[in-house]
């Protein structure tokens, strides 16, 4: 039954609703401007309620009081003239801000409630409980200030919330709680320091039917990379119980990534990110006292499990899509899931008020010039480099003791914090998520921070001089010590982009969605074997024979690693599916080659398991290593691994960007037996689209490179490998480093050729050695010869594009 029904059944009632004053609206009449009358969140509530309900997107119904009843609760009690008073005091500094906070809510709280308000609130309620089809409907009662969430000042966290309120009285109370915490003390000071006039601000209350997520899960969700500000993913954080521990950072919550573009594709599973996070606590209604929560501990099995399953994580995504085009711009939205009729709902949305607000083309890179012992690994949050005292704080009461400058290393932070984390140069947090206040607040005052380190505040000491580096992926890192680093700052808009592509080396997942402001066409070189040694840290073929190790040390790592799977093979398979995908969505649509492994002998014996897989050779790197593997039965059940995951990624969730790449592949017939594996396991050379490229970096790859043509779609020139093998210099000496060279004559012949061939075979020739980011005449002699792309790693494009630029642009002021 629509509200709108209700009012024609309690005309009564209505008509003493429509009074000269407009005291409360349902959300459904409320609409996105309406701010200055029941504030950002509930105006918001409004608009989704109101327009976007036809489309699917579940918000849960209620109503706000307006403005003109917090003035109409201000004028009854003669409040004005108290609470200028008690502001100035604070002006004046004649009293504290504690004391004055104080004042203002002993005043509010022994007011009493407006006659007229309170019927017109009770009034309401009961027709919410018709709504819902109850006596007392369990409401959430929230404050929205009406200068909330505007665009250069985010009001969010800083008045109070009550869950779980039932019947008319406690909503009453709850609705007077809201109004004193229009003056709590970081609230009176975020409008200092905002310039707001305290007289001129209002409070209007959200009361909304509460969704029984104490017996299912919520979160929050962004419609942008929180940390990177990339655009076309979804970010959703995932706890049991009510959302309020997601929010204060309370917990480590699971973290899903969906790709927008692929989002409305059929048949596709979009996800490119699930992590399990620990959810230590859960909050539910607590049975013991009414209208209240509590928090307890959670399972081993909940502590284990997603939160969402896909189908769900695909819905909220979807909604999060929905309601940013609404908005028209990226947004932060809290989600919530009913654990009696497990539909999912919308309970709040707002503008992401950080990265839609930064520049796309101002570019900000930190680089440690010296590593030191580590201290303790969290998520990153920031991408910056900060060094200082570490100062731990566990109470929000001893927040006075803070040394600006310091790092603050405390368990989780609230609003009360705000005002030492603005002095910090950076935060560590034992709880948390990347939704967390810690999380929120630090991006939004640009202090780089690490959350959700399980054990800060008990291994780092006080005052010890300690670097936070949030530069060098997703996994924040605190070391010992004041190390050295670099910052630069660029302006991509002033480089000139070359005629010659310039593509990409990526290893790390984690670091994919920081670098999509450049100015590259795709990633020219991914590495598998990253993947495998640093997330998965397991060898494939110990996980398709997890019953038969004999290590038993490494089967209880390796058990320990894959729980959840009782497949072993799938955890190996879908980790490696998420994290390839997470570097092909960096760049899609461009194209993403991924090289399938190449770890040598001794490396792949370092995984879990490895030992028993691995010969114990005298010269790995000329050894047992790239297409050799795949077709042989030491190895060729783990290459089928590879292969499921290049098919999930590509197939299932939609990255068909992703274009294969064979290395160290030594003769025709090798390459021939390779083809015919990988299409044994479902990924042809032309099917679904599909580019297989092979590595040039044996001379015999050069030799016979019309015959590699005819088998392969394109080149990439290893140009470490292939300056080894022309000269005969093993490239890991430092004896003979001097003579290592890519520059070398006969290395450049060996190039130039690869280059002439295929072209004349019309298939694609690009370079990932290093030699181009090292040496400027190397990548001159590659644009003279016409190279396709060149491959770079990141934190050296920037550099070399506007060099690669000069050169093309002397090149072709000699052709005049």
């Amino acid at each position: 039954m629509s509200v709108n029904k209700i009012y024609k059944e309690e005309k009564k009632e209505i008509s003493f609703m429509k009074t000269k004053k407009d005291l409360i609206r349902w959300f459904e009449d409320l609409k996105i401007t309406d701010v200055p009358i029941v504030g950002g969140k509930n105006a918001s509530l409004g608009e989704m309620v109101r327009t976007l309900k036809n489309k699917g997107i579940d918000v849960p119904n209620g109503f706000a009081t307006t403005a003109d009843a917090y003035w109409l609760f201000i004028r009854e009690n003669n409040l004005e003239k108290k609470i200028k008073e008690e502001i100035s005091h604070l002006k004046k500094n004649t009293k504290s801000l504690q004391v004055v906070g104080g004042n203002l809510r002993k005043l509010i709280l022994k007011a009493s409630f407006p006659e007229e308000l309170e019927k017109t609130i009770k009034i309401s309620y009961e027709q919410l409980c018709k709504l819902y089809k109850t006596n007392n409907v369990d409401v959430a009662v929230r404050s929205s200030a009406t200068a909330e969430d505007l665009p250069d000042a985010s009001f969010a966290g800083q008045q109070e919330s009550y869950l779980n309120v039932t019947g008319i009285n406690n909503v009453i109370d709850a609705c007077k709680n809201c109004f004193a915490s229009l003056f709590t003390n970081r609230a009176i000071s975020y409008r200092n320091e905002k310039g707001f006039n305290h007289l001129k601000v209002a409070l209007s209350i959200g009361i909304q039917k509460m969704v029984r997520s104490d017996k299912a899960g919520s979160g929050v969700m962004f419609s942008i990379d929180t940390e990177s500000g990339f655009k076309d993913v979804v970010v959703i954080n995932a706890a049991y119980g009510l959302g309020e521990n997601v929010v204060q950072g309370n917990v480590s919550p699971d973290e899903y990534i969906a790709f927008k573009p692929l989002l409305n594709k059929k048949n596709l599973i979009p996800i490119i990110e699930k992590k399990c996070g620990k959810k230590e606590v859960k909050m539910i209604y607590d049975p013991s006292k009414k209208n209240s929560v509590k928090n307890i501990k959670t399972t081993t099995k909940e502590q284990d499990s997603l939160v969402l399953n896909d189908k769900e994580i695909l819905k909220l995504a979807k909604w999060a899509t929905q309601i940013e085009a609404h908005y028209k711009k990226p947004m932060d939205m809290e989600w919530a899931k009913d654990g009696k009729s497990n539909k999912l709902y919308i309970v709040q949305a707002r503008p992401e008020t950080v990265q839609s607000r930064k520049k796309n083309t101002a570019f900000k890179t930190y680089t440690l010039k010296e590593k030191g012992p580590i201290i303790c690994k969290g998520l990153s949050i920031g991408e910056a480099i900060a060094s200082g005292k570490a100062q731990v704080i566990k109470n929000v009461h001893d927040i006075n003791k803070f040394k600006p400058g310091c790092i603050l290393i405390t368990e989780a932070t609230s609003p009360d914090w705000v005002p030492i984390m603005k002095k910090a140069a950076g935060i560590i947090t034992d709880h948390g998520g990347r939704t967390s206040h810690a999380a929120i607040v630090s991006r939004e005052l640009g202090v780089p921070a690490i959350v959700g380190t399980n054990n800060g505040t008990k291994i780092i000491k006080n005052n010890i001089d300690i670097t936070l580096s949030c530069a060098e992926g997703e996994i924040g890192i605190v070391y010992k010590g004041a190390l050295k680093f670099i910052e630069k700052e660029l302006d991509i808009s002033k480089i000139q982009i070359p005629k010659t592509k310039i593509m990409m080396n990526l290893a790390s997942p984690d670091g994919a969605f920081h670098w999509w402001r450049l100015p590259v066409q795709g990633i020219g070189l991914a590495r598998m074997e990253f993947i495998i040694n640093n997330i998965i840290m397991t060898h494939p073929m110990a996980l398709v024979n997890f019953n038969k190790l004999k290590d038993k040390k490494a089967k209880q790592e390796i058990a320990k690693l894959t729980k959840g799977y009782k497949d072993k093979k799938a955890y190996f398979v879908d980790k490696l599916a998420l994290n390839i995908s997470k570097i092909a969505a960096s760049q899609y649509p461009h194209p993403a080659i991924v090289r399938m492994s190449d770890f040598k002998t001794n490396e792949y014996a370092n995984l879990l398991g490895g030992k028993e897989f691995e010969p114990s050779e005298e010269n790995p790197m000329l050894g047992f290593r790239g297409a050799s593997r795949y077709y042989n039965d030491k190895y060729k059940d783990g290459f089928a691994l590879e292969c499921k995951a290049i098919k999930k990624a590509r197939e299932e969730i939609g990255l068909d960007n992703i274009i294969i790449m064979i290395p160290f592949c030594r003769s025709l017939q090798e390459a021939d037996k390779v083809l015919k594996v990988l299409e044994e396991n479902g990924l042809k050379r032309g099917q679904n689209k599909l580019q297989i490229y092979v590595m040039c970096e044996i001379p015999a790859n050069v030799i016979l490179a019309e015959d590699f043509a005819d088998r392969f779609d394109g080149f990439s020139i290893g140009s470490n490998d292939l300056t080894q093998l022309v000269l005969g210099v093993d490239r890991d000496s430092q004896e003979l480093a001097s003579l290592f060279d890519e520059r070398n004559e006969a290395v450049k012949e060996m190039i130039r050729h690869i280059i002439k061939v295929a072209h004349k075979k019309k298939r694609k020739i690009g370079i990932c050695g290093q030699g181009p980011s090292d040496h400027p005449d190397f990548a001159e002699f590659l644009i003279s010869e016409k190279i396709d792309s060149i491959s770079l790693i990141p934190d050296s494009i920037i550099s070399i594009l506007q060099g690669i630029a000069d050169i093309e642009k002397k090149k072709r002021s000699k052709k005049k």
